[in-house]
């Protein structure tokens, strides 16, 4: 298939700008998997919809104030957006500029704080960060929450819960799972009241996500990389759940990239390392069941993974019936429940 099969037309008042004042107070489009059949719901169902013997799995990244704003010492100004840490005084980023910043650069911050261009890294840069303080403390400090560039307001302090889960615990993402987004504590009570067992996996989000496939030639496109960890009891859970009957719900396509890198060999294992496992129709599916998942971007490789999940024509006409019934997209919109059985 080619990039522009994935191509499709939104209306840009479509896209969420602001997260509802209430996390599960948006919609759900609940679409069978292997009829295509689509019903419009609220996401407060979305607990009616599963039941004990399922498992959910959720991403417990949680997202690090990412964004950086700073000048030259010869006055230019300078962004910074953090891809990836790698120790307490280094980082992988990208500098915006108005010139490219070369080694040896100093880059002036907030607070007195600084960073020093060591060289690049491919696209991105290498860059120290001076002081005694470590790159997470300042970031807490100083940082600024990394909306997506479809959101085009700046960010403030409610995103800083917002665009963020109720149960984040390992700091490294720069986008959030937004699947988990609709999960309020309430609604985390009310599942395991239910009885319905949940197991994590950790999936840092990078800003790759959002990157636009630049070729039309899908065997072509160079997938980004994003670090995950799939546990050993989370590998048990779904055994168990799979041995009970019940459903392996993957909340979020991170969820799916991580389950389904962990199973390259034909089943689910414990691991950890990087992934650029690029999921198109075709691939076939060896750990999860259903999926619950946001609203994607034209084009972009997680259309391409839920119609490879759902099916092409499937998915295209759900979200060509979301556009007609004004669904809202992207990070802080609607979601959708691809599986079976929704009466």
């Amino acid at each position: 298939m080619k990039k522009s099969d994935f191509n499709y037309l939104l209306p840009e008042a479509l896209i969420a700008q602001k997260p509802l004042p209430d996390r599960d107070a948006s919609r759900l489009l609940c679409m069978d998997r292997d009829t295509g059949q689509i019903t419009d719901r609220q996401f407060t169902d979305f607990i009616d919809l599963i039941d004990e013997r399922d498992l959910l799995v959720f991403n417990d990244t949680k997202v690090i104030p990412a964004r950086l704003f700073g000048k030259k010492q010869s006055g230019g100004k300078v962004e910074i957006l953090i891809e990836r840490i790698l120790d307490d005084h280094h980082a992988i980023a990208h500098v915006r500029a108005s010139k490219t910043a070369k080694a040896g650069t100093l880059i002036e911050l907030d607070s007195d704080y600084s960073c020093e261009v060591l060289g690049r890294a491919d696209d991105l840069f290498q860059l120290e960060f001076k002081g005694e303080n470590s790159l997470l403390t300042i970031l807490e400090q100083i940082g600024h929450i990394p909306l997506p560039p479809y959101i085009t307001r700046e960010d403030d302090e409610s995103d800083l819960t917002r665009y963020q889960t109720v149960f984040a615990r390992e700091a490294g993402a720069v986008a959030a799972p937004t699947a988990s987004l609709h999960f309020d504590l309430n609604t985390m009570e009310k599942i395991k009241t239910k009885g319905v067992q949940t197991a994590f996996v950790t999936l840092h989000v990078g800003s790759g996500t959002f990157q636009p496939v630049r070729v039309d030639d899908l065997s072509e496109h160079l997938m980004h990389k994003e670090y995950f960890v799939v546990l050993p009891e989370t590998v048990a859970a779904i055994q168990q759940a799979r041995a009970s009957g019940g459903r392996v719900i993957a909340i979020g396509t991170t969820v799916v990239r991580a389950l389904e890198s962990a199973s390259k060999n034909g089943r689910l294992e414990a691991g950890f390392g990087d992934t650029d496992l690029f999921i198109t129709p075709g691939y076939q599916f060896k750990t999860v069941d259903a999926m619950l998942t946001n609203f994607h971007l034209p084009e972009s490789t997680l259309l391409m993974l839920v119609s490879a999940f759902a099916g092409y024509a499937h998915i295209m006409n759900a979200y060509s019936h979301a556009i007609d019934q004004s669904y809202r997209f992207f990070s802080y919109g609607d979601a959708m429940f691809l599986g079976h059985d929704f009466t």
